[in-house]
């Protein structure tokens, strides 16, 4: 964050949406009030003005005070604050549940004056709740009624604070601050049981549930429930509500706890079915989609406040098994733990782990943002380094089908220097004489490949531009026709140009970082034809950063933590995952979030339609085949360094290669029997041992004979690193 005044100014505009002028600081008790009144947590306030957490705090509690721009930008803000939500200031929380009488906010309705309210019991923290399997914790006594909220109501509609959730006390015994807005987490998972509907929240707190029907059970989430989770980018928008329906859940409220197979088809139930006509005759609305396994109902916003719930129906195949295992199948606190989980260290689910990759990156460079025009009115405008329209890709860059390609005759198969063909590698080769001698074949796995390969790439923003005979500039983005085939390459490695390791045989299209690496190789290239992006920037990095922190947390819980030694580490992975089956799936989910957010960016078309017409995902800015091209292009040519820096140092080249694993032949079954570690150190430029994305882990390790075996069956130039990990051929490999 710059400490330009007028940066500074911007940015706490971008909170206010309205500021006044002032001229001094409100008292310290009156500035949290302020900034809770907004929803704003200590977090925003300190990104918006360049400054750490601690600063606020200590400006809030009357130790300190902001100095210099900082000040006139914290009193810009202060004041405008005080203009949206006028009043003396609060009564502490504690003189609230002492008296019974206070100011509370609902979800989004503003401030109110409450009356003398019914005092409700305090959530009880169950022994065991700070750590391991979640502890439950009900909001309501054993023996009390069942209430209409998680908040109580006066006669007088005013809203009381709740008492404080386990999620709350946990993150103030951290230090951390809870959004008051969402005191109960990103989403719920609503089950029924003899008639009682509870709501299993992050945390192991337990609500009540009164509503008795789907319309209720929306109103109540968004009026009660204090769910949802605020927003990555002082631009974007805070995540609706997820509310998570078991089958029990789903029969209570009218809905088929699974679907028939025609309804299965058609990814929805139809418009005529009841629990339908109940949304729609209490005025709420479904997307396009219909009400499918991931169903949003929402009302038109009012102003800047949202009314969107998203319902997540696991038992009609919501949650992918290949992507979250037998997430389905957990009791509701287990799957709330899951998803809680994956939401607080990725996103709130929106859909498929593919859609929420996607939305990450939306989430996290919102395509706009609000500025002052010369009138001093508030307009939208785009964001700075945001993917901020949806533009035509390259003709070269286009799937086949696609519209730019409906003058090309039916059938057509285009030919390299027609298409751009960046893929991951699928790779083999037959072993030599000296590597059927060795025991061993041994593969490594490079962790979160995609994600690494994201990281401080230059992507474009905008549309292509187009130029004939250009010279090659290695930091601009874009696709280059390039003839490569006088590059000449040890035959043992596979081509880094071409998917399949075959060296090409002509000119090509291929994305800037192949060529770049081509010139890395000392190889001339003269490029007859280009489509580049002159507006670029490093889109993916906010993305790579927070799917890195994911995954490391991830791992850390289950045991893997960066800075092990190479032992250490490939000890720990040896049923790392048994160490919690339920976070492993949270893993697996964040792997799959990768890999699904890069391929979504070139979304085909669905059923029904037609080549050469547009299909719905041409519509979005983050439809962009150039992005994933340039990141599949570095992860490849990645892949391909390291395997050139361990052959120059060793003599050892790989037999297999299937996108971000690596097979070779070895006097061991570890991959430090082969990996030239010196001094417990690696070899600068090729594979390390580790957890970090771009390092590796072991993937399998089977026998030469197991080898020979199978390509006597099936052919030399079976990819044995499909199978490396299972062993079987009924069986292939995932991986990541």
């Amino acid at each position: 964050m710059t400490d330009q005044p007028d940066e500074l100014f911007a940015a706490v505009d971008s909170l206010l949406a309205a500021v006044d002028g002032g001229t001094v600081l409100p008292a310290p008790a009156e500035r949290v009030r302020l900034r809770e009144a907004a929803g704003l947590t200590q977090a925003a306030v300190a990104q918006a003005l360049g400054v750490r957490v601690p600063s606020i705090q200590a400006w809030e509690a009357g130790r300190a005070e902001p100095k210099g721009e900082r000040l006139e930008a914290y009193r810009r803000l202060l004041d405008g604050l005080a203009h949206r939500y006028p009043g003396a200031p609060a009564a502490s929380v504690a003189q609230e549940q002492g008296q019974g009488q206070g100011q509370g906010q609902g979800q989004g309705q503003g401030q109110g004056q409450g009356q003398e309210g019914e005092q409700r019991p305090a959530a009880e923290q169950v022994p065991g709740a700070g750590g391991g399997r979640p502890a439950v914790a009900r909001k309501s006594a054993p023996n009390s009624p069942r209430t209409a909220s998680t908040s109580s109501r006066s006669a007088a509609g005013a809203t009381r604070p709740p008492a404080k959730s386990p999620r709350a006390a946990a993150a103030s015994a951290q230090g951390d601050a809870v959004d008051p807005r969402f005191a109960h987490g990103p989403l719920a998972v609503v089950d029924a049981v003899d008639g009682e509907v509870s709501a299993y929240c992050v945390g192991g707190l337990v609500l009540d549930v009164p509503a008795k029907s789907l319309p209720a059970l929306v109103e109540w989430t968004l009026a009660e429930a204090r769910l949802g989770q605020a927003r990555l980018h002082r631009s974007g928008k805070d995540a609706d509500p997820l509310v998570v329906l078991t089958a029990a859940a789903c029969e209570r409220y009218g809905l088929p706890a699974s679907l028939s197979e025609e309804e299965r088809l058609a990814g929805r139930i139809p418009d005529s079915h009841k629990v339908v006509r109940q949304l729609k005759k209490a005025d709420w609305q479904l997307t396009k989609r219909g009400f499918g396994p991931w169903a949003r109902i929402y009302r038109p916003a009012q102003g800047a406040q949202r009314n969107c719930v998203q319902l997540c129906l696991p038992s009609w195949h919501a949650l992918d098994a290949r992507h979250w295992g037998d997430a389905a199948a957990l009791l509701p606190v287990e799957l709330a733990r899951v998803l809680g989980t994956y939401a607080t260290r990725v996103l709130t689910p929106r859909g498929s782990t593919a859609v929420t990759g996607l939305e990450l990156m939306t989430a996290l460079h919102p395509p706009t943002r609000a500025v002052q025009d010369d009138n001093g009115q508030w307009v939208s405008a785009p964001n700075p380094g945001a993917l901020t329209r949806a533009v035509d890709c390259a003709p070269c860059e286009a799937p086949d089908g696609h519209p730019l390609l409906a003058h090309l005759p039916r059938f057509h198969q285009r030919t390299p220097d027609e298409v751009l063909r960046e893929e991951a590698y699928d790779w083999a080769r037959p072993l030599t004489d000296e590597e059927c001698m060795r025991p061993y074949l041994v593969g490594i796995d490079v962790n979160m490949a995609f994600a690494a390969a994201a990281n401080r790439t230059v992507v474009g923003l905008g549309a292509p531009v187009h130029r004939n005979n250009p010279a090659f500039d290695p930091a601009l983005p874009g696709s280059w026709l390039v003839d490569l085939s006088h590059v000449r390459l040890d035959p043992r490695l596979p081509s880094p140009f071409t998917p399949d390791g075959d060296a090409p045989l002509g000119p090509a299209w291929y994305a800037t970082p192949t060529v770049a690496y081509a010139q890395e190789l000392g190889y001339e290239v003269a490029p007859l034809e280009a489509y580049v992006r002159p507006e670029h920037g490093p889109y993916l990095d906010a993305w790579y950063t927070r799917l890195r922190d994911a995954y490391i947390a991830t791992m850390a819980d289950l045991g893997v933590t960066a800075g092990m030694s190479p032992a250490d580490f490939l000890a720990a992975m040896d049923g790392h995952k048994d160490q919690d089956p339920q976070l492993a799936v949270v893993l697996a989910a964040i792997k799959a979030t990768v890999k699904g957010g890069i391929g979504k960016l070139r979304e085909r078309a669905r059923t029904g339609w037609r080549p050469g017409e547009r299909w719905p995902a041409l519509e979005r800015p983050t439809w962009r085949p150039d992005i994933r091209a340039a990141v599949i292009s570095k992860a490849r040519v990645n892949m391909h360094r390291k395997m050139h820096a361990t052959a120059r140092a060793t003599g050892q080249y790989p037999v297999a290669v299937l996108s971000d694993c690596a097979v070779y032949a070895s006097d061991g079954p570890s991959p430090l029997d082969f990996l030239p570690y010196r001094d417990g150190k690696p070899l600068p430029g090729g594979f390390r041992i580790g957890v970090s994305p771009g390092m590796v882990k072991h993937e399998g390790t089977q026998s030469v004979l197991w080898a020979e075996g199978l390509r006597e069956e099936h052919g030399d130039h079976l990819n044995l690193a499909r199978y490396i990990k299972s062993g079987q051929m009924g069986s292939p490999d995932e991986g990541e």
